[in-house]
């Protein structure tokens, strides 16, 4: 079977400012030395489904860059990951919706003519072995299966539910933030939330979002219009994520999946990397997450002269940090960061090229790319203070965007 990925990564994320500022969501770094679509494209490699398009739309310059420096793969073998910005093949406008972008570049998969068709997001923090979703799809005869996560039945109305048969498998209603959810047939306290990742039959697909192009009142949505029509003809099914198997995995990461939608999401998904045992196993190289790298050098501590001590407990160090005479605890440092004498950074992620100028404290923060703390600043300190200057989370972490001018 000849099988087409296609990842949606042209979102503009508006609830990740600033991060997003200046760049599409999925080009936003992750645990130091990712970008947050190298996870979906790690899984589809791992997979060796090696034929992918990118959809892309805002601010795509730095994913688009990404891509094509980190992406490459084989063509005399037919393999490929190319970004596809927005064509406007059908006129002078933007991707009214996900399957408006499907719509618009059907040309891509009529140059492929595979037959089935992957469509996954490219903002989320998971491991997946996409094979055993697409054998469970082929076997079961469906038009489309829906990948979902179990989540508590108290929280349905932060996601789109799927409601499925007795048998748990064929799709009996696919509904947006319910406020009356039913329960799974095999553990009634639990739902079953989309994790915007499907698989269809290419023909099935390719009639479904013709038919949805001539409904002038769609909103043009997969999970809103697309996946409903599957299920109201009884071609729809779920596939369950607690039974995917990642080779490498342990219990205590098996079935991650978080999505980093929001800042608190996203700071909470990069803290559950730097536990002993983390939350998300980065280090699992059966099932590796790839990504590029600049030519830098290894990370470097120096100085051990009475409280003149650079040192890192609980946290990643990237390539070419310097930790000079400071500390950081339970954080994230990404290439080109230095700490700078009688510094402290506790629970933060800083991004590439961060300066923490000497005796200078952060604490709760998200630091974007090629900001210099000014020596002796306090971040995270004084919520008010804070809040006038830069972006403070419900949580209380403040983020700091790239390039941005901090005051002592």
């Amino acid at each position: 079977m000849k099988v087409l990925a296609i990842v949606l990564a042209g979102g503009e994320g508006k609830r990740l400012m600033p991060l997003t500022a200046d760049r599409a969501k999925p080009a936003v770094p992750f645990g130091g030395i990712y970008r947050l679509i190298d996870f979906v494209l790690s899984n589809l490699a791992n997979a060796h489904y090696w034929q992918i398009v990118v959809l892309t739309q805002y601010k795509n310059h730095s994913l688009d860059r990404h891509i094509s420096r980190t992406w490459r793969l084989s063509s005399m073998l037919g393999n490929y990951v190319t970004p596809v910005p927005a064509q406007q093949r059908l006129g002078p406008r933007w991707f009214a919706g996900s399957a408006d972008a499907l719509f618009q570049n059907l040309n891509l998969i009529y140059d492929e003519m595979p037959d089935h068709v992957i469509v996954f997001g490219a903002d989320h923090i998971y491991r997946m072995d996409p094979r055993q979703m697409v054998d469970q799809h082929i076997d079961s005869g469906a038009d489309v299966t829906v990948a979902a996560i179990r989540q508590p039945l108290e929280l349905a109305d932060q996601f789109g539910v799927i409601e499925a048969d007795p048998s748990g498998r064929r799709i009996v209603a696919f509904r947006e933030k319910p406020k009356d959810a039913v329960g799974l047939p095999d553990a009634p306290d639990q739902i079953f939330a989309s994790m915007g990742n499907y698989v269809f039959k290419t023909q099935a697909l390719i009639e479904a979002l013709r038919e949805d192009a001539l409904d002038p009142s769609s909103k043009h949505d997969l999970g809103g219009n697309i996946i409903p029509m599957f299920v109201k003809s009884g071609g729809a099914e779920v596939y369950d994520f607690a039974n995917n198997v990642v080779p490498g995995s342990t219990e205590r990461d098996r079935g991650y999946w978080r999505d980093v939608g929001t800042l608190d999401a996203y700071y909470e998904a990069n803290m559950d990397l730097i536990s002993v045992q983390p939350v998300f196993n980065l280090y699992n190289d059966r099932w590796p997450i790839y990504t590029g790298n600049d030519p830098l050098p290894p990370a470097k501590f120096v100085h051990n002269e009475g409280d003149r001590v650079g040192h890192a407990l609980e946290s990643l160090v990237s390539p070419g940090v310097i930790v000079s005479g400071g500390t950081a605890l339970r954080s994230i440092l990404s290439p080109g960061v230095v700490l700078h004498s009688h510094s402290h950074v506790e629970d933060s992620v800083l991004m590439g090229s961060v300066k923490i100028g000497r005796g200078a404290i952060v604490r709760r923060a998200i630091i974007d790319k090629n900001v210099v703390i000014p020596d002796g600043a306090r971040i995270g300190f004084d919520p008010e203070y804070d809040r006038q200057r830069f972006a403070v989370t419900r949580s209380g972490v403040v983020v700091i965007g790239k390039n941005e001018i901090v005051d002592r």
